[in-house]
């Protein structure tokens, strides 16, 4: 979802702040540290940022949080990569499509009310469902769907690293937050990708 489908970083960045001073905590999150833990676990996130706090601490204020980005992903938005809604319209019509995220659970059912693309979307699963990571979730879906050629599009190292551990072929978005060198197919923008599919 982010960096493949949109560019939300202001969006969390205002939610994680908001969130953070609705709890008291004396501190603030930068653009460039929320984009370098794009991607990752909540544990990992929380970790990062809230390391003098017990887990249980992480996630009540991790709950406040997620409540000022789901008013904010409702109501705000992010920025959609060009190309994106024509082209999953498109790809619908061949594919089955899916979005698997380490994003809280309902985040991902926000987002796609929000750019009006439920219709177009088979399933989603969010990190925030069961607290797996996404090699699971994708192979869930796998398993639901009995899927043949599936493929995980994505835009950061860990999105390759978890595409390899649930043993299918990694698409590379170059225009999101990460820099990954391991790829089966890389692209520079959403409709190039689409025309590549749609031709297959």
């Amino acid at each position: 979802m982010d960096g493949t489908l949109w560019d939300a970083l202001d969006l969390y960045v205002e939610s994680w702040n908001s969130g953070l001073r609705a709890e008291g905590v004396e501190r603030s999150v930068s653009p460039e540290l929320l984009s370098s833990l794009m991607g990752k676990d909540s544990s990992i996130v929380l970790n990062a940022i809230l390391p003098e706090y017990s887990s249980e601490e992480q996630y009540r204020i991790y709950g406040t949080i997620n409540k000022h980005r789901a008013d904010l992903v409702s109501t705000k938005g992010g920025s959609m990569y060009e190309g994106v809604v024509d082209g999953i319209k498109q790809l619908s019509q061949k594919y089955k499509l899916f979005i698997v995220s380490n994003c809280p659970e309902g985040m991902i059912i926000l987002f796609m009310q929000w750019a009006k693309i439920s219709e177009y979307i088979t399933d989603e699963m969010a990190y925030g469902v069961n607290n797996m990571p996404k090699h699971h979730n994708i192979q869930l879906l796998i398993d639901k769907y009995d899927l043949k050629t599936p493929v995980y599009i994505g835009d950061t190292e860990g999105d390759q690293q978890e595409s390899e551990l649930a043993g299918v072929p990694f698409v590379f978005f170059s225009f999101g937050f990460g820099k990954v060198e391991k790829y089966d197919l890389r692209f520079d923008d959403f409709k190039t990708f689409t025309d590549h599919f749609m031709n297959l």
